[in-house]
């Protein structure tokens, strides 16, 4: 069972269920778009904000729409917009499309419904 995000000192896997932490649980979340320094930084910003209000911890970074399979191959959630979806091809992680980047309980939202 892979940790799959941490709230304070426990780990959850994929299900939600509480896992034993035997080394430090990271999730990473990736924020796409096209050149990866337009939105995806504005995504990676609000994506830090509403992490950490929601008692959260992850690392966030921004990436281009071209090297998300290299990328983004061990995160857990991309955020993204709906012009990128296709692109980002075949991934174990969580895609989330995000209409308003602004919109910061939009985004706390759906990374509460991702990470649980």
């Amino acid at each position: 069972m892979l940790a799959r995000y941490s709230r304070g000192d426990r780990c959850h896997d994929r299900s939600g269920r509480r896992v034993r932490r035997r080394a430090k649980c990271v999730v990473k979340i990736v924020a796409i778009c096209g050149a990866g320094i337009g939105s995806s930084g504005i995504l990676k910003v609000n994506a830090e904000r509403v992490l950490q209000r929601l008692g959260l911890t992850a690392t966030v970074v921004a990436a281009d729409i071209d090297s998300v399979a290299r990328i983004a191959a061990d995160a857990q959630v991309i955020l993204t917009s709906e012009e990128f979806v296709e692109a980002i091809g075949a991934t174990r992680a969580d895609v989330i499309v995000v209409h308003n980047h602004f919109d910061t309980d939009e985004l706390a939202e759906k990374l509460e419904r991702a990470l649980g």
